[in-house]
């Protein structure tokens, strides 16, 4: 596939998660009623419903797992056609992350008590970050991916006590210890 009908696909697809989100109920932006560029730690309810905020991290990082991931199993298919399944992987990961079901896993398991789920724009921004992620493991050596996913894996959790790592393992098998430890 031509990288001109790869990027038509994936603008498409990106499209086709804001409607199907906007379908579920999902707000458009921020209930706030503007927009932010970036959404600093101490703003909770503004996590998850702007452009960017310290998850953002997390969405760089699943763009350079989806990379290896997608470079493992499809290595005879071009970088466009791979990122349209990372694509893929993200924009069901936005539409599921944003089911009752896991807003309220992510209540009771995690230190998000009052998480509501993420704003459209937000959900959006979450598959360019991870595109971003994506392009960046596809141009760099492994090496440099590796301490870059660390180095933002240990800034989030110095800054907001949560990273992608903790964020799956509370999901799957919530511990108490970092939960309260978590909470400060």
């Amino acid at each position: 596939m031509s990288r001109s009908k790869c990027f038509v696909v994936g603008v498409v697809m990106i499209l086709a998660t804001a409607v199907i989100l906007l379908a579920m109920g999902r707000i458009p932006i921020c209930d706030c009623g503007y927009v932010l560029l970036w959404t600093p730690a101490d703003d909770f309810a503004g996590s998850s419903q702007h452009i960017a905020d310290w998850y953002t991290l997390s969405h760089i990082i699943h763009g350079f797992l989806f990379y290896w991931f997608l470079w493992l199993l499809f290595r005879r298919h071009s970088v466009g056609e791979r990122a349209l399944g990372a694509i893929f992987l993200e924009a069901a990961w936005e539409v599921a992350e944003n089911s009752p079901w896991i807003i309220d896993r992510y209540r009771e398991a995690t230190i998000a008590v009052g998480y509501t789920g993420d704003s459209v724009l937000n959900s959006v921004f979450d598959i360019l970050w991870m595109l971003l992620g994506f392009f960046f493991a596809a141009r760099m050596p492994v090496w440099v991916t590796v301490l870059t996913a660390i180095a933002f894996e240990l800034l989030a959790l110095w800054v907001i006590r949560d990273n992608l790592t903790l964020n799956v393992l509370m999901l799957l098998y919530p511990v108490e210890a970092i939960r309260t430890w978590q909470g400060g």
